[in-house]
């Protein structure tokens, strides 16, 4: 087991606290518009929101359709009649001030802080989450972000990761750790790439889809054992 060098984190619920912060978002968006929101709004945006994500890693979608095909889905389901370019505009809006964190990764960032290069890889759209960034704080700790929407190509695709290593200096892949909640972003798009993976799976869940995670954790406090075990090979 190699000593880690770079650790390679992602964003939405990895680091923040995204479902807490989309579902208010959504709230803030339709108070805006004076539309009636509840909680089918709310799981029938989850549902389109979510497909959309999937279609995106696949390559079936661009980001920018998806900015606004949510909600053109979601207000076709719903018989709303509202502007969606103008809706998903202030969506973006409200979603880029909700900037939450998962409890435990602010103090467990700060002990990784100066001891390992570390780095965001997110495929969440570019203005959202520089802003989270900035009103979390976390800009103290990673010096490095890369979202997809700026390199040109998602995770998990192999192209994302070269394009984050040939930006990092082309690490040895065996000093390199990425850490993600998706199975089929990050911890698909490590494996692919040949990186160790460490699986944030706070809810338990028991389905690896099949893929050779290295680590998995339920808390975020758990990478710092992981981490000391490997600095002592």
């Amino acid at each position: 087991m190699p000593p880690y060098t770079w650790l390679l984190f992602d964003a939405d619920g990895t680091l923040f606290a995204y479902d807490g912060a989309e579902e208010e978002a959504l709230q803030n968006v339709f108070a805006h518009y004076q539309l009636p929101f509840n909680e089918e709004v709310a799981a029938a945006y989850k549902r389109i929101n979510q497909t959309m994500w999937r279609q995106l890693e696949e390559q079936t979608i661009t980001l920018m359709d998806l900015r606004w095909q949510r909600f053109a889905d979601l207000f076709a389901a719903l018989g709303i009649d509202q502007d969606v370019l103008a809706f998903s505009r202030t969506y973006l809006h409200y979603l880029g001030q909700a900037a939450d964190l998962i409890p435990g990764s602010w103090e467990v960032l700060k002990q990784l802080h100066g001891k390992y290069n570390l780095a965001i890889i997110t495929n969440g759209i570019t203005e959202v989450q520089l802003s989270r960034i900035r009103i979390s704080g976390l800009g103290r700790f990673f010096p490095h972000v890369f979202t997809s929407e700026a390199l040109g190509v998602f995770k998990p695709d192999r192209g994302f990761f070269s394009a984050v290593f040939e930006e990092i200096g082309q690490p040895l892949k065996e000093n390199v750790l990425v850490i993600g909640d998706s199975l089929s972003s990050d911890m698909a798009g490590g494996v692919d790439y040949g990186l160790d993976t460490c699986w944030y799976n706070p809810r338990g869940d028991q389905d690896t889809n099949g893929y050779p995670i290295t680590y998995e954790i339920r808390e975020l406090a758990q990478i710092l054992e992981i981490l000391k075990i490997a600095d002592a090979k």
